[in-house]
């Protein structure tokens, strides 16, 4: 089984950035698809980032793309999220998400493909 663990959330002014990490502790599945997923105050969840295992794809929402970037170091087990020009909108709880199965561009974008979720944490734009 995975854990997940994120931390990194907080408050910041509109045009801040944040940068969240996740740990992963368990099982490592030998590709595995890790994502970033959110949801705001009274709005359903939605996937903003997914990264494939070697780091090879990647994808993003159309509301964060250009502002947020997804990484991960597979040696530390760990998946980032870098959140700059930050905006009222993007506040939310935001959750690690994983799956063990491959990068699939259209499924990725979906809640439903992910199989195991952090706790989450609380991301406050203000403006």
């Amino acid at each position: 089984q995975v854990q997940l663990v994120e931390s990194g959330g907080g408050r910041v002014q509109a045009g801040g950035s944040l940068r969240l990490s996740c740990a992963a502790s368990g099982r490592t599945f030998s590709s595995d698809t890790r994502g970033w997923c959110r949801q705001g105050p009274g709005k359903e969840r939605e996937c903003v980032a997914a990264i494939s295992r070697d780091g090879a794809n990647i994808c993003y929402a159309d509301s964060v793309k250009g502002r947020f970037t997804i990484s991960r170091d597979n040696a530390k087990n760990t998946v980032y999220l870098q959140m700059d020009s930050l905006k009222p909108e993007d506040t939310a709880v935001y959750y690690c998400a994983a799956d063990p199965d491959r990068f699939d561009y259209v499924r990725v974008r979906t809640v439903q493909f992910f199989d195991h979720w952090g706790q989450g944490t609380q991301v406050t734009v203000s403006s």
